[in-house]
């Protein structure tokens, strides 16, 4: 048999936040958004030439909210934890599993929802489990690290199958007096492994490091007036450059080096899933690795930026749109900072999905 992907299920908050919101509630700072945040990170280079991202990137740079629509926010009772659960339980119950059948879990949680130790334990006590959960954390690649670390021990025969979660809570630490909260959303993915049949499932690996975006993006500890002493992120000056400079060849390493241990080619790639955390990052994708626009979604519009849950989300809506048939091959594609950039190719099998949110 072969081992990949039976299920998979996000899941997002309710509460949904459109550009109307801070149009509205704040609009002096959307008159002054190009001297702030989100605007020093994506904005146009001071080069010579264009290049790929830079071209991508360029119609969105006139809009002060650099293509961002709507995002779905935690609310006050709501935690990331929370998601997990939500996204796990619609993972096995579309696979019509029961929590007892899970050998391993795996976890990423950005952030976790307490100091120190990540949200596993807690995920498997809240689900009823008796196997074990591990926390893994790869920055915004995390679920693709997860998802081949998961493959990897099923394979060697230390599990039969495992569940893989991850969650995004950027909400938490990025207010909405920062611009840099426009293009960030919350949200939750989970993914079930186990056997397929033979000529499906995993197929190739990849993963590079991004050390060079190291001192990119940063938390800082600062002291909120009502709340204490609470993670705030921030951006470095150089991080747009180091973004924008280190995407195409990153991309191209990871992608290239999968597909070529794969024994595969661009051509033959059947659906491109990429996390989005930006309005043009599918674009970027398909022109960088020469696979068909058409071949690859972005649910940018409807979730912004959910860093971790990015890849789950996507898949589930390929798969849910048609762009996914059985026997296609499917390469998966995504980029953490200060982390790990990873590829995967696998031969799509009929994969059970959870409900639309």
């Amino acid at each position: 048999m072969g081992i990949g992907i039976k299920s998979v299920a996000y899941f997002v908050p309710e509460q949904v936040r459109r550009n109307s919101y801070w149009q509205e509630r704040h609009p002096d700072l959307v008159a002054q958004a190009e001297h702030k945040s989100l605007a020093k990170l994506w904005k146009k280079r001071d080069a010579d030439e264009q290049n790929t991202f830079d071209r991508m990137m360029a119609p969105y740079l006139s809009d002060p909210f650099r293509g961002s629509v709507e995002r779905r926010i935690l609310s006050e009772h709501e935690t990331g934890l929370g998601m997990e659960v939500a996204a796990a339980r619609e993972a096995l119950a579309a696979a019509y599993w029961s929590p007892s059948e899970v050998d391993l879990v795996l976890v990423s949680s950005f952030l976790p929802d307490q100091f120190g130790p990540g949200n596993a334990a807690y995920l498997v006590r809240d689900l009823g489990m008796c196997c074990p959960g591990i926390n893994l954390e790869s920055a915004c690649s995390s679920t693709l690290v997860s998802l081949n670390t998961a493959i990897g021990l099923v394979q060697a025969g230390h599990y039969r199958n495992a569940l893989v979660v991850a969650s995004c809570s950027y909400s938490r630490i990025a207010p909405e007096e920062d611009t840099m909260s426009w293009f960030m959303g919350d949200g939750a993915g989970a993914m079930l492994v186990g056997e397929v049949p033979d000529d499906r499932g995993w197929v190739a690996q990849h993963t590079v490091n991004t050390s060079a975006t190291c001192g990119t993006f940063r938390l800082d500890l600062v002291v909120d007036p009502v709340l204490g002493p609470v993670p705030r992120i921030a951006a470095s000056k150089d991080t747009a450059e180091i973004i924008n400079e280190s995407g195409e060849p990153t991309m191209r390493a990871a992608c290239l080096g999968a597909l070529e241990r794969a024994g595969i080619g661009p051509k033959d790639i059947g659906c491109l899933v990429v996390n989005t955390p930006t309005a043009w990052y599918a674009d970027f994708a398909c022109e960088v690795l020469g696979i068909d626009r058409r071949k690859a979604i972005s649910t940018y519009e409807r979730f912004a930026n959910t860093g971790t849950a990015l890849l789950p989300i996507n898949l589930h809506e390929s798969a849910r749109t048609g762009m996914l048939s059985d026997g296609d091959w499917v390469l998966m594609y995504a980029v953490g900072s200060v982390s790990t950039a990873v590829a995967t190719v696998m031969r799509w099998s009929d994969v059970a999905l959870g409900p639309v949110h």
